[in-house]
């Protein structure tokens, strides 16, 4: 069954939870219930996407924080566990085969990231490898602070997008 349809089905208390693990931000969770049932994977795509995007930037910061550093998969398990935790490293499994010298670098860039934005770097990284992720890093720390935000934002309305979809 799909995440979307265990939603439609929970008790309110659990489908807040099958919620959060695809998006942290509480509002948007709290409107999610409140749009269900959703009835089909479709409905519970759009239903996130209008959520999402209706949200104020410092709601998108606060789903922003329930994210790991890309690159950081040991930390993954041990700060998200369980099923959001499973979720999070299987998106990140391009960086399974990094080298240190790819890993390091991703670090640092995580690290510049934050310093210059105040939030944790964000990119749907289902199929993408460690490289591939470190090159987006860098080009998006050229951004401006009002771009990137909306970037950041729609990389996370993506994974948000995939998750909705998980067989659980």
């Amino acid at each position: 069954m799909e995440r979307w349809q265990r939603i439609d089905r929970a008790s309110t208390a659990e489908a807040a939870e099958e919620l959060r693990i695809c998006c942290g931000a509480e509002r948007w969770v709290k409107r999610m219930l409140a749009r269900r049932p959703f009835g089909s994977l479709d409905a519970a795509r759009a239903a996130a996407r209008e959520e999402w995007w209706a949200l104020p930037p410092d709601d998108w910061k606060e789903a922003f924080a329930h994210h790991p550093r890309i690159g950081d998969v040991s930390a993954v398990r041990a700060r998200f566990g369980g099923v959001a935790g499973a979720a999070s490293a299987r998106e990140q499994a391009g960086v399974a085969a990094a080298g240190d010298d790819i890993l390091q670098a991703l670090a640092d860039g995580n690290l510049a990231y934050k310093s210059r934005f105040g939030y944790v770097f964000i990119v749907c990284a289902t199929n993408k490898t460690a490289e591939q992720m470190l090159q987006i890093l860098r080009e998006r720390l050229t951004n401006g602070f009002g771009e990137e935000i909306l970037v950041a934002a729609g990389e996370h309305a993506k994974i948000c997008d995939l998750r909705l979809a998980v067989v659980v």
